[in-house]
């Protein structure tokens, strides 16, 4: 077993390689519901967004539903995100992972939206952009889903995750649905553990006359102990994934860790249009008898576009 899992791990880190020097023919602006792509929290971006292999928390639900199976089953997690996304955007998400006596297993539900100030409306006989008509309108697009995982060995879990997808322009709006799958193995050897999701495999949206697909993700990916000790912890992570309206993509990122109470996370995001270094901090502090709380922020250079910055909330109760 152990033979085999280190031959799953050498191939995910061939793969990127084979993959590239492919020169699979590119997609871009061929597919709808880019909004699906954005990731979720700051500890996972401060990391590069190579997170899909280290998945044990609240955020999982996101990159890898197999990853809620690995929270403790006598507690319960509430995450809350937001990020300052370029042109006066804002990306909010919240979810929430549970356990049901006599159910094997973890339940969690989430929703995530992009968001826009609304804007006022012009006509051509109405351009001036601050009067317009009088009117206003917003755009958004947001999605919902409840997630369901498991432990099957103490090594490998699995999960599922159902999501409803709506997006709106004014008065316009278009809804569809889509399932997320994802797995964890645990190697055995220096922490290591593989991670595997499929996220957004669904069906095409139609707004107005025409219709489009959402883009279905693949990622694999693992994760490493670099470094074990009483009153430090150091973990390297590295992600693959394939996107079906762009080139393929790497991600690694790393988390050190200082007595469980401050952390220090680095990332690289490869072969992006526009998301290069990352990095972030992180503080996890009691705030009851039980209960634990975790405050992080992570910078990204989004390029040309500026930086995207994430603020995070997760308790433990």
């Amino acid at each position: 077993m152990k033979r085999t899992a280190w031959a799953l791990g050498l191939v995910g880190l061939l793969l990127p390689g084979v993959s590239l020097a492919a020169n699979i023919f590119e997609k871009v602006g061929t597919f709808d519901g880019q909004f699906l792509k954005i990731g979720v929290g700051a500890r996972a971006e401060g990391m590069g967004g190579a997170f899909v292999g280290v998945a044990d928390d609240a955020t999982s639900l996101f990159w890898n539903a197999a990853g809620i199976a690995r929270i403790d089953p006598d507690k319960s997690e509430l995450s809350l995100n937001h990020a300052n996304w370029p042109a006066d955007l804002s990306f909010d998400q919240v979810g929430y992972v549970f356990h049901v006596k006599r159910i094997p297993g973890a339940f969690g539900i989430h929703a995530r939206s992009l968001s826009m100030a609304p804007m006022t409306e012009t006509t051509a006989y109405q351009p001036d952009p601050d009067v317009g008509t009088g009117n206003t309108f917003d755009a958004g697009m947001m999605t919902a889903g409840v997630t369901y995982a498991r432990s099957f060995t103490d090594k490998f879990s699995a999960g599922v995750t159902g999501n409803f997808i709506h997006e709106g322009l004014a008065d316009l709006s278009q809804q569809t649905f889509a399932f997320d799958i994802g797995t964890l193995y645990d190697v055995g050897a220096l922490g290591m553990k593989i991670g595997m999701a499929i996220s957004n495999i669904g069906s095409q949206i139609k707004f107005i006359d025409r219709e489009g697909r959402i883009p279905s993700i693949f990622r694999v990916g693992t994760s490493v102990s670099l470094m074990q000790r009483p009153e430090q912890h150091l973990i390297g992570s590295f992600e693959f994934s394939h996107p079906p309206d762009n080139s393929e993509r790497i991600n690694v990122g790393a988390e050190y860790a200082f007595h469980r109470y401050l952390y220090l996370r680095g990332g690289y995001n490869l072969n992006y249009d526009a998301e290069g270094v990352a990095g972030g901090v992180g503080f996890h502090f009691p705030v009851s008898v039980a209960g634990m709380a975790d405050v992080d922020y992570s910078y990204t250079d989004m390029k040309d576009l500026g930086a995207a910055h994430r603020f995070s909330l997760k308790f433990q109760f």
